[in-house]
């Protein structure tokens, strides 16, 4: 049995799908401070010092009462939330995320097209007696010995 799983952990496809979620992972931490940290403090002047991370509706206060500064006193003081600002910043977190993986998903699929460049020249033409394969340059069909039409030169071709 531990053969068995020997063989099943080192396959390419688990070890591929291990590294891309440990990479998922950390993208995923990078894109979160990059919203809390870097996105997010421009946008909230532009609104009026607006911190998204403390921007709640409370459904029921707690105690002691609200007023409450920040969602973390609410928190503490036992009132029920919701937590708007913290939505706009996974709704920002996953646009970016999103963004990036459908950029990353179009690079590979132009990497693994096949490169359409002209075709290569003619080298082989039908005949039209027997249709047999006969090349470019002949002017007799070696099958049936008919007098093809004009040959094609290798620069036409």
């Amino acid at each position: 049995m531990l053969e068995e799983y020997k063989k099943f952990a080192i396959r390419g496809n688990v070890v591929d799908m291990a590294v891309g979620i440990i990479i998922g992972a950390a993208f995923g931490t990078v894109v979160q401070s990059l919203v809390k940290d870097v996105l997010t403090p421009p946008i909230g002047l532009l609104t009026g010092n607006t911190d998204f991370t403390n921007l709640f509706l409370v459904l029921r206060e707690g105690t002691p009462e609200a007023p409450y500064a920040t969602l973390q006193a609410a928190q503490e003081a036992g009132a029920v939330t919701i937590n708007v600002g913290l939505f706009v910043n996974a709704v920002i977190s996953f646009l970016i995320v999103s963004g990036a993986v459908f950029v990353l998903v179009r690079y590979i699929n132009q990497l693994r097209a096949p490169d359409e460049g002209p075709a290569p020249p003619k080298t082989i033409k039908k005949c039209p007696y027997c249709v047999s394969d006969v090349p470019v340059q002949a002017t007799r069909c070696p099958h049936c010995t008919s007098e093809l039409p004009e040959a094609v030169s290798s620069e036409e071709a």
